[in-house]
């Protein structure tokens, strides 16, 4: 036999251990006991006259201890006779107990049969329990208590050994189970866990065997002595009527089980025909008008959290405890915590899923949200993150975002190319084709900017002192605008300074006598002077 199978067979043997008992406890008899040295005779249930159940039955144990008063005494005869509309049980000259049709009707039975089964009840402990008998039945109770404690010894100690070879075989075969379980590179029960985890079970299963053997031994022992008799019902009772009323509840709650596992395989069932429709629109394997394929991984985590939604409020009827009033109260008081905690977080989810339909960029897109310029590496249901050229990392709450202007410079870029400008100021007295040669020269010298389309220069202001010209050129990596900007910039240097062309950048006066022109030394003729004054002086004759 495979230690697996002695697993299963051990569990299904406690399994039925335990249900067969909650299937023969009956439920709690009614009315009030009548014991004698622990044993319980019977249980009244009416009234008589004035005298309550409880009353009754209190009266007829005393009776009985009068009985047993003198226990060297001959037991007088028991009898049952009938007079008017009641039977009475007579211990000779003296009435024990009434039987009335009350009784009789509340047993279910014939007053007379009632009575005779009382009667021999009542005769039979007053037997068992006079000096002579009592003398044997205890003999007796001490052989089966010493035979029963041995018997439990030897199971105890059997108990043990098989559990611990079975412990022994399993141990290998768990371990090797557990070192399967791995998610990539991540092992998910290491083996050290694994084995505690064995140990455990294999400890708690030993305790719950035991229990029951235990529980078994003391059942049999108390009822071998007449004083301890009345606590093999009282344990067995307290043992078993709990585990009788889960028994009945769980029996109860099998209908709801049952909607509860429809519910369950209807949710599971349909989030995997979701998973399917959305990856296939995903990977444009399935195409429909007017919706983008970057918007299946938003709707499909949409659609799956209402049909979670809708699943759950299906389930909730259903729930164990979910009519209670404290399982209601705590529902509302997560409510309202969650509505006065959470008033901000659900803008900034709403927000998401606005930006998500509205399509403004997508992961790793060049935008400018407000005065953060940067590359998008995350969008998550409450912000998104932007990696700046600097390399910081910058959250924006999605509410913030929808709030305000954003820039994709990555929107274009793919299709037209993106256009990058740059603005320089130059005198009056330079010709403005020779600057526009020279721009267009310098652009056309960055690498990284298109020549087709060609680039293009506006003159954008005509001011007091200059005239501002803007050079725009075509490029489709806009990753690289601030390094573009920079290569331009420097090639524009470049240009106008071999041409001895001055970018009069802020403000200069345009007197150049005596002044030495502000082109690099390095870019100046060899033979290069400062020019003089010239001071010209007109003579009128006169």
């Amino acid at each position: 036999m495979t230690p697996c199978r002695t697993l299963v067979r051990t569990a299904t043997f406690l399994l039925l251990g335990i249900l067969l008992p909650l299937q023969a406890v009956a439920p709690t008899p009614q009315g009030f006991p009548v014991s004698h040295h622990g044993v319980e005779l019977f249980r009244i249930s009416t009234g008589l006259g004035a005298f309550s159940a409880e009353e009754r039955a209190k009266a007829l144990e005393g009776r009985l201890a009068e009985l047993d008063r003198n226990p060297f005494a001959p037991l007088p005869p028991l009898r049952v006779i009938q007079e008017g509309p009641d039977a009475q049980v007579t211990a000779g000259d003296v009435i024990l107990f009434t039987v009335t049709e009350a009784d009789a009707a509340a047993a279910g039975t014939e007053k007379s049969a009632l009575a005779e089964q009382r009667r021999a009840a009542v005769e039979q402990v007053l037997v068992q329990f006079r000096p002579a008998n009592r003398l044997k039945r205890l003999a007796a109770g001490a052989a089966l208590a010493l035979l029963a404690s041995l018997a439990a010894w030897v199971l105890y100690r059997l108990i043990r050994r098989l559990m611990g070879a079975l412990r022994i075989r399993l141990e290998p075969r768990a371990l090797a189970m557990a070192a399967q379980l791995r998610f990539q590179d991540l092992e998910l029960i290491p083996k050290d866990r694994a084995r505690q985890l064995l140990n455990l079970l294999g400890g708690g299963l030993q305790i719950l065997v035991l229990l029951v053997v235990g529980y078994a031994y003391l059942s049999v022992l108390f009822g071998m002595f007449p004083w301890t008799r009345g606590l093999t019902w009282r344990l067995f009772h307290a043992v078993l009527q709990p585990l009788s009323v889960a028994g009945r509840a769980i029996l109860d709650y099998l209908p709801n089980l049952f909607y509860l596992a429809i519910i369950f395989l209807g949710t599971r069932y349909a989030l995997r025909f979701l998973r399917l429709i959305f990856e296939a629109i995903q990977d444009h394997r399935l195409k429909f008008a007017s919706f983008h394929p970057d918007w299946a991984d938003p709707t499909h985590k949409l659609a799956k959290l209402v049909t979670l939604a809708i699943a759950l409020v299906l389930a909730f009827p259903y729930l164990p405890g979910s009519g209670s009033e404290a399982f209601k109260g705590v529902s509302l008081f997560l409510g309202v915590i969650v509505s006065f905690g959470s008033s901000g977080a659900m803008g900034n989810v709403i927000a998401g899923v606005l930006l998500t339909y509205m399509r403004p960029f997508r992961i790793g897109d060049r935008v400018q949200i407000g005065d953060a310029t940067g590359d998008v590496i995350e969008r998550s249901a409450l912000a998104t993150r932007l990696r700046t050229i600097k390399n910081v990392e910058i959250s924006i709450p999605n509410a913030t975002i929808l709030a305000s202007q954003v820039h994709n410079y990555s929107a274009s870029a793919g299709e037209g190319g993106l256009i990058l400008h740059s603005t320089v100021t130059i005198g009056y007295d330079v010709p403005w084709r020779t600057v526009h040669g020279l721009l267009l020269d310098a652009a056309v010298a960055t690498e990284g900017l298109l020549e087709v389309p060609a680039p293009f220069v506006l003159q954008t202001s005509l001011d007091d002192f200059y005239v501002s010209y803007q050079i725009n050129a075509y490029t489709l990596e806009p990753r690289r605008m601030a390094d573009l900007r920079s290569s331009l910039h420097q090639h524009i240097q470049e240009a106008f300074n071999r041409a001895g062309v001055e970018i009069m950048s802020p403000h200069y006066r345009a007197l150049r006598d005596g002044n030495t022109a502000t082109v690099p030394e390095s870019h100046r003729p060899p033979d290069y002077r400062a020019p003089a004054f010239r001071v010209d002086l007109e003579r009128e004759d006169t």
